[in-house]
């Protein structure tokens, strides 16, 4: 357990060196330890403090949310192929952040309106999927599979209605781009504290997997676990989707990939998420960054085409 987090924690250091390396002014090894030990030219110093560092820790931050939420949301719903945003909370999102652009409003308020959205579905779906009586996983399923067709209608509905100078910085934003992260601090501190939160119910977890009823039978309180689990998932989510729009595929492939090599550990699979799911998004938004130098490609481009053969390959194996 203990040498594969070293392992995905070297990784990761790796991942974030590069980041700070490659751009559209590439710095070498020699002149990038000149910037930590701020000895190097003032251009140098800019691009790494000032651009490149908070991007890729942003990225960073939102890969780790994401690997993190896919793995819980496929614990709750004992479904491998399940995602941070099968439950439809990207929908909600992407509608709160495109009311706050139709308004014109500025950067902080298109996050806040994000995260208020994200919530909001969250509160909907669960609202929906219990009704009168309890829920199950099947029944949360459906609901949010169902909601998020909704919010698809609805996001639709604005981009045919919105004028034409608008459309492009609505759609980067649906596509997934860290160039819109303000700060990467609150998704880094949200995602540390996820981890330290939820490793105490690891073993919990792995009970959970394998059922609700052998959990219940074990001594497991399966209600009180779900609900937290629920609710840490979609904060992650949130967070993660306020901070860099809608990416796709991160959290399903991390931890499946995961699973398949590391076993279905919650304890050692959590922790791996959350590194091995912010290297991934560093790796892909420096890919992103440098595929047509000087111009960008959203991330969310490059994960789907990272993804979608990846998962092809997963589900072959699988089968």
């Amino acid at each position: 357990m203990l040498r594969s987090l070293l392992a995905l924690s070297v990784i990761a250091l790796l991942a974030v060196v590069l980041a700070l390396a490659i751009g559209s002014v590439t710095i070498s090894p020699s002149e990038l330890w000149a910037v930590i030990q701020d000895q190097g030219s003032v251009l140098h110093q800019t691009l790494v403090w000032d651009l490149r560092l908070p991007r890729t820790l942003a990225a960073f931050a939102t890969g780790g949310l994401l690997a993190v939420a896919g793995a819980l949301m496929q614990v709750l719903l004992r479904n491998p192929l399940a995602d941070p945003y099968v439950l439809g909370l990207s929908g909600g999102a992407a509608v709160g952040a495109l009311l706050a652009m139709l308004g014109g409003m500025g950067a902080l308020a298109i996050s806040g309106s994000a995260f208020v959205g994200a919530m909001f579905a969250t509160v909907l779906v669960f609202g929906l999927a219990h009704g009168t009586g309890s829920w199950t996983a099947s029944r949360l399923l459906l609901t949010g599979v169902v909601v998020a067709a909704g919010w698809g209608a609805v996001i639709t509905l604005m981009l045919a209605l919105t004028p034409s100078y608008k459309l492009p910085g609505m759609l980067y934003w649906l596509m997934g781009d860290v160039s819109y992260a303000r700060t990467p601090w609150p998704a880094l501190v949200v995602l540390a504290l996820a981890v330290i939160v939820i490793m105490p119910l690891a073993r919990n977890l792995n009970v959970l997997a394998r059922g609700s009823m052998q959990a219940a039978a074990l001594g497991v309180s399966v209600r009180p676990l779900e609900w937290s689990i629920y609710l840490l998932a979609s904060l992650l989510t949130a967070t993660a989707v306020t901070t860099a729009g809608s990416i796709g595929f991160v959290g399903l492939i991390v931890p499946h990939m995961l699973r398949l090599v590391l076993g279905n550990d919650q304890r050692i699979i959590l922790p791996a998420s959350a590194l091995a799911g912010g290297t991934l998004l560093v790796l892909a938004d420096t890919l992103a960054r440098t595929v047509i130098a000087p111009e960008q490609l959203p991330v969310g481009v490059i994960t789907a085409l990272l993804g979608v053969p990846t998962f092809l390959y997963l589900l072959h194996r699988s089968r």
